[in-house]
């Protein structure tokens, strides 16, 4: 075993061939990825194998380079029809909410600073004005996701108390996100009351103590409970709750402006209906049915997201400057009336049969491809087992798996989906400005 014959990094660094790559990445980040070609190299020798010629090592390099730089996150189109996709970055922003993100990101702006008293001002003001608007409540405050929402809410207002919950309402969504686990986090005691399948409204009485702090109400979002069920009514348990002083905290999880039941989908408790029921405190996410940036909203009384705002943990879950200016400008959709025309998710989810039938039928002649009916669904843990009828492109290759492998590997990845041997592709989330990369990817692989 000899390594006599490989180069060493000096005499790679200062080959010929090796002097593009320290024009292009740079000396420091160039000799590392050749140490680490090196190393492989030594590896290959280990193995019984001929050492690699300097040539070869700055191919490797190159190419280990080019992994280094080459971004993660990157845009795809979503053919699958689930419309609020958690793995491929839930809603996508309206034309207004990206100029918002990107006037605010290409400079200077007035995130906290008061232009009228040319003082500091406070970055909540930039959104709470809207929220209060559209929703009607006192207050509103906004964080960085729902599940801090959720968490900064029990460790501020039920620190080292008891928080009633419904044993069929600790849910758990994706990643891991449960509520018994936050509400440890928090420091709140959890009181679970009812059966997996039965609460009454007389299991949350009997719960009651000198020690509650909180009655949570958690939306199920992403499962149905049917068959022998029930659970006490949101407005039967603010009744109970103001009978003893005790707020009630409404977790949405999604959280909608608009009522689903009008697009043909079950119906899902807006923010409006849940506040005017007397729920104390709501929250939600921005970036799934509301259709904007991450974001975690709490509206509600006055004196308690004053609580919220004012705990130390307030500072660690706040949005930033990018999140704010396209929460704005997506919450200004809803003021003009505006979102079933600007917001993506409520144009997917208002497109209707025939528009999607006939894009369809335009694609399919396009490329020699048959369609079929089919089902889109809302997805993002919102209305369980609801969908929306569908017209699918659809193709039959040899070997459906490789197909979507190479769809994936596109310029633009394209993300399918496979059912009974055939990939398919929903018209429903392809949207406008990517539909001629679509078309052009699917031709070039037909082609091929």
């Amino acid at each position: 075993m000899s390594y006599k014959n490989l180069p060493s990094v000096d005499a790679v660094l200062n080959s010929k061939p090796c002097q593009t790559l320290l024009s292009t990445y740079g000396r420091r980040i160039a000799t590392e990825a050749i140490r680490a070609t090196l190393d492989d190299a030594r590896a290959t020798i280990r193995s019984g194998k001929p050492a690699p010629a300097i040539v070869d090592i700055i191919r490797g390099t190159a190419e280990r380079l080019d992994r280094w730089f080459t971004p993660t996150l990157i845009p795809v189109i979503n053919a699958t029809g689930v419309i609020i996709h958690t793995n491929l970055g839930r809603a996508p922003l309206s034309e207004d909410a990206q100029r918002a993100v990107q006037g605010a990101a290409s400079g200077y702006s007035t995130l906290e600073f008061n232009l009228s008293r040319g003082k500091r001002g406070k970055r909540e003001v930039h959104a709470e004005e809207l929220l209060v608007r559209l929703t009607g409540a006192e207050a509103a405050f906004v964080v960085n996701n729902n599940a801090a929402a959720v968490l900064l809410t029990l460790t501020a207002l039920a620190r080292r108390k008891e928080v009633i919950i419904a044993r069929s309402q600790l849910i758990e969504i994706g990643g891991g996100f449960r509520i018994p686990a936050v509400m440890k986090q928090s420091g709140a005691r959890l009181v679970e009351v009812g059966t997996t399948n039965r609460t009454h409204l007389d299991d949350v009485r009997n719960a009651l103590t000198d020690r509650t702090a909180l009655i949570l109400q958690v939306h199920h979002s992403n499962f149905k409970l049917i068959g022998f069920t029930t659970e006490p009514a949101l407005a039967d348990v603010v009744a109970l709750a103001q009978e003893q002083q005790i707020p009630v905290l409404s977790d949405l999880g999604s959280g909608t402006l608009l009522d689903t039941a009008a697009f043909g989908l079950g119906h899902e408790p807006t923010i409006q209906e849940t506040l005017a029921a007397g729920a104390d405190v709501v929250c939600f996410s921005g970036d799934k049915l509301l259709g904007g940036p991450q974001a975690g909203i709490l509206v509600g009384r006055k004196d308690l997201i004053a609580r919220m705002r004012k705990h130390p943990l307030a500072r660690a879950v706040r949005p930033d400057k990018l999140c704010l200016a396209a929460l704005s400008a997506t919450l200004l959709h809803y003021l003009r009336e505006e979102a079933l025309e600007a917001v993506p998710v409520w144009q997917m989810i208002a497109a209707s049969a025939e528009e999607l039938r006939s894009r369809a039928k335009v694609w399919a002649q396009k490329l020699d491809a048959e369609t079929r009916a089919g089902q889109s669904t809302v997805g993002g843990g919102s209305l369980p087992e609801e969908t929306l009828p569908t017209t699918l492109l659809a193709f039959s290759p040899r070997h459906p798996n490789a197909f979507t492998r190479k769809l994936r590997h596109a310029e633009i990845p394209i993300i399918a989906r496979i059912e009974q041997g055939q990939v398919l592709i929903d018209p429903r989330t392809v949207l406008p400005h990517q539909e001629q990369a679509l078309l052009d990817t699917l031709h070039n692989l037909q082609q091929a």
